[in-house]
């Protein structure tokens, strides 16, 4: 059960009143240093801690940034990214809440109950959500996965993923292109986009329509892909995946079918995990500049808060591709 004020000022013998007056410091108002040692004997002993939402009343401002995640996996990029928000926001005294928005829950209950300072969505907030949290004081900083009309918005295009991915295949001599998509319907946010960015450009350079084939994390998985993409009417010779797990799980594939990568097969991945640059062969991918992007979130969270504080500036290079061996 919490501790409340009203139990402090029964352990001390005094009003709430005082009790308030004593924790809250309040400027003006006598307090003879018997009470007030009184009063903070009694709230160590009883470990009272403040209401955090009281807090955010009294001061005008919370200290708590709400970071909004969709139900999205947490891999090793997203995991760096809010990492890397939380440290950065931390230095200017916020703390991060993460929730993943499961749907269980209305947005609108959780910043009501939390009262943050700033809510920081790592995708487009409903718009309706979006008024109700500026009408009611809080900073509210977006992102978006596609192309969006507001300026305030930071976007991280995926489907100029898939785009470099094709352009690099095909400046490596390849036409005939696979996709390999994840099997976690969690990340059809990403996996849909990133395979719109394949189809346009296998599209504008004149080249057959992608093969597509969903690719669990498992050897079993890839194989079926690699042997379904192989005994096509073109077999397929490049691969772009969704990631570089899945990357590394075609390579898997390849090597239980004894095909050579890259002259059978290349094979080019996206995200640039640790692992990949150990994968035998090592893993060609597209490079996500994850810190910059933590670096203009947490940024645009301070700008928001403070205006006297310029915007940051938008990282121009957000992704490019890494030239490995698979390729």
């Amino acid at each position: 059960m919490r501790v409340t004020s009203a139990d402090v000022a029964r352990e001390s013998g005094v009003s709430r009143t005082t009790v308030s007056y004593v924790l809250n410091e309040k400027p003006g108002v006598v307090i003879t240093d018997a009470t007030r040692r009184r009063v903070l004997d009694a709230a160590n002993r009883l470990g009272y801690t403040p209401s955090a939402a009281a807090r955010a009343l009294r001061s005008g401002r919370s200290d708590l940034v709400l970071c909004v995640v969709p139900d999205w996996t947490i891999g090793p990029l997203l995991d760096t990214l809010i990492d890397h928000v939380t440290m950065s926001l931390a230095q200017h005294g916020l703390s991060v809440l993460v929730h993943i928005d499961r749907g269980s829950r209305p947005l609108a209950e959780l910043w009501r109950a939390v009262t943050p300072c700033a809510v920081l969505g790592l995708s487009p907030f409903d718009a309706a959500d979006a008024r109700a949290m500026a009408r009611a004081g809080i900073a509210v900083i977006g992102s978006a996965l596609d192309e969006d009309p507001h300026p305030e918005t930071f976007v991280v295009p995926q489907q100029a993923i898939g785009r470099l991915q094709v352009e690099h295949l095909v400046s490596r001599g390849h036409r005939a292109v696979a996709y390999a998509a994840p099997a976690d319907d969690r990340l059809a946010a990403f996996a849909d986009r990133r395979l719109a960015g394949v189809r346009h450009e296998c599209a504008r350079l004149g080249l057959p329509a992608p093969r597509l084939a969903r690719v669990d994390l498992t050897v079993e998985s890839a194989v079926a892909a690699v042997r379904a993409w192989r005994e096509a009417g073109e077999p397929v010779t490049a691969v772009a995946a969704y990631n570089d797990e899945v990357a590394l799980a075609v390579l898997a594939g390849a090597a239980a079918e004894g095909l050579d990568v890259p002259g059978d097969l290349a094979v080019i991945g996206v995200d640039d995990i640790p692992v990949a640059r150990l994968a035998v062969p090592a893993l060609t991918t597209v490079w996500q500049a994850i810190d910059a992007q933590a670096d203009y979130l947490a940024g645009s969270v301070l700008a928001a808060l403070d205006p006297s504080l310029e915007p940051p500036a938008r990282p121009d290079d957000v992704f490019h591709v890494l030239e490995r061996a698979s390729t």
